[in-house]
């Protein structure tokens, strides 16, 4: 009996062992749970926690990366390209370098001319506004748009008119040449800007430089406001400036040899003209003339610095004097291709940005006539004649299938003021009677085609009358003709 109630009792005891069990694990629990508070975070505190912890990790980074890291106060502190300088690499790294470096000087003894190597630019300091009115013209120009020596061109084309293309009185004749620079540029940002529009921008970019703003508003005519916009534009924004009547041939990408790193070079021109007569300035204003309906720069360039000077300038001298609308000289000297060429000459051969010491002398126009490739003088790259001027057939030119056509001008719009501008005074072309061009003959006794020789007659008119311009007669003399220009003049563009 005992026995029995013995082993009743074990199987009770058994049977309670798991009720037991569970309320110890139940009381361990409850005891885990009133100690936790003093031995584990919520998870509202973990996260709070977590955050302070990666704040001050951040801070940290930072502030050693400040300490450690060099500082550039300017963007000509910048340090060179890596494939440029850098004497202290390891042997076994360079051998890469060796092979691009010999590339590199291969083109640049075909490219470059040797005479000159360009100075690393001035650094800057911050100056006041008071002592920025106080500076020369130049020195404020050049506070203003720094020239960043190795950055890339920015992506823009400019160019004007007086109308957009998506007005309707845009003229047919510009919307193919427009639109192939948008075809063969389609990254860029393309802008016709018109003049209503320009007044506008160029206020809003030189509105710390009143000189520029007084000699832009000053000048008398449209066609001279035309040629200061290109270069304040490009002074202070960079890209691609071309004419409304140029059609593109090719990418900018295309203009310049692949092996020649972008930001190796701040500006990009042509030439125009090439006269090797010995009566070239009967027909032109320099021996070399380069172009300036296609520019292309990087803001800020030494040599737009100098042509607005000299323009801005010139405007003020004679706006003072009051000879502003009276006593031009002809527009070509004033804000033109003459003026243009003159500060691409001068930026050559100034001693502030070449080392002359290795000069063997100024560099002039022999370093470009009968040019056939492309030539690098410091920073700048100057195109032969083809490449923005195919089809004139003067002067070497080739055609517009050359592999170095990039740009055709197709002479439109301003054609009359451009070709009246590179042949008479200023006073011819603006005065109340208008030139009308009567000649009887161009050819010369050998049956050729000789307009220097034979110049047309002019007869002043009470009443504009352009048709006789526009005859097909001498429409073609013109084309023939060894210094004419093969344009088609369009009178109502005059208008």
């Amino acid at each position: 009996m005992q026995e029995a109630a013995a082993q009743k009792t074990r199987i009770v005891s058994a049977a309670a062992f798991p009720f037991r069990q569970q309320a110890g694990a139940l009381s361990f629990l409850s005891s885990y749970r009133r100690k936790r508070p003093a031995t584990m975070l919520t998870f509202k505190k973990a996260l709070v926690l977590s955050l302070a912890c990666l704040t001050l990790f951040f801070i940290f980074k930072s502030q050693h990366s400040s300490s450690t890291a060099p500082t550039f106060r300017n963007a000509h502190d910048l340090p060179r390209p890596t494939a440029w300088e850098n004497p202290k690499t390891p042997k076994a790294s360079q051998e890469p370098l060796k092979e691009s470096t010999k590339q590199t000087e291969k083109t640049d003894k075909a490219f470059n001319t040797p005479d000159v190597q360009p100075k690393k630019p001035k650094l800057q300091t911050q100056l006041s506004a008071d002592e920025l009115r106080n500076k020369p013209l130049k020195e404020q120009l050049e506070y203003q748009f720094p020239y960043d020596v190795d950055s890339k061109t920015p992506a823009y084309i400019w160019q004007t008119w007086k109308y957009t293309p998506a007005q309707g009185e845009f003229q047919e004749i510009f919307r193919e040449p427009e639109a192939s620079w948008s075809i063969h540029h389609p990254n860029f940002v393309h802008e016709v800007i018109t003049d209503n529009v320009a007044v506008h921008l160029i206020r809003h970019l030189y509105a710390s430089v009143p000189e520029v703003l007084e000699a832009y508003n000053s000048l008398p005519l449209p066609v001279l406001k035309a040629d200061f916009f290109r270069y304040l534009i490009l002074l202070a924004r960079g890209g691609i400036y071309s004419d409304i009547d140029t059609t593109a041939l090719k990418s900018a990408a295309d203009w310049i040899p692949h092996d020649v790193p972008a930001n190796s070079y701040g500006m990009v021109i042509g030439i125009e003209a090439d006269p090797d007569r010995p009566d070239w300035h009967e027909w032109y204003s320099r021996r070399i003339q380069f172009c300036q309906w296609t520019i292309q720069s990087k803001p800020g360039h030494p040599v737009l610095v100098e042509v607005v000077a000299n323009i801005t300038r010139e405007t003020l001298n004679r706006k003072k004097a009051g000879t502003l609308n009276k006593d031009h000289k002809l527009i070509i000297e004033f804000t033109g291709p003459a003026v243009w060429t003159d500060s691409i000459f001068s930026f050559f051969n100034n001693p502030e940005y070449f080392d002359m010491s290795t000069s063997r002398g100024n560099i002039t126009w022999e370093n470009f006539t009968g040019m056939k490739t492309p030539k690098k003088v410091g920073d700048v790259i100057v195109l032969p004649i083809t490449s923005f001027s195919p089809g004139v057939k003067t002067m070497g030119a080739g055609e517009e299938d050359d592999p170095m056509a990039f740009v055709k001008h197709n002479f439109e719009g301003m054609q009359i003021f451009l070709f009246l501008r590179q042949s008479f005074s200023f006073e011819s072309m603006i005065a109340s009677v208008v030139l009308r061009c009567t000649c009887t003959t161009f050819r010369g006794p050998d049956g050729r085609i000789d307009a220097p020789n034979r110049l047309p007659t002019l007869h002043p008119l009470r009443v504009p009358d352009f048709s006789v311009l526009t005859s097909n007669r001498h429409l073609e003399a013109r084309k023939r003709a060894p210094y004419w220009p093969d344009f088609f003049i369009n009178s109502a563009a005059i208008n």
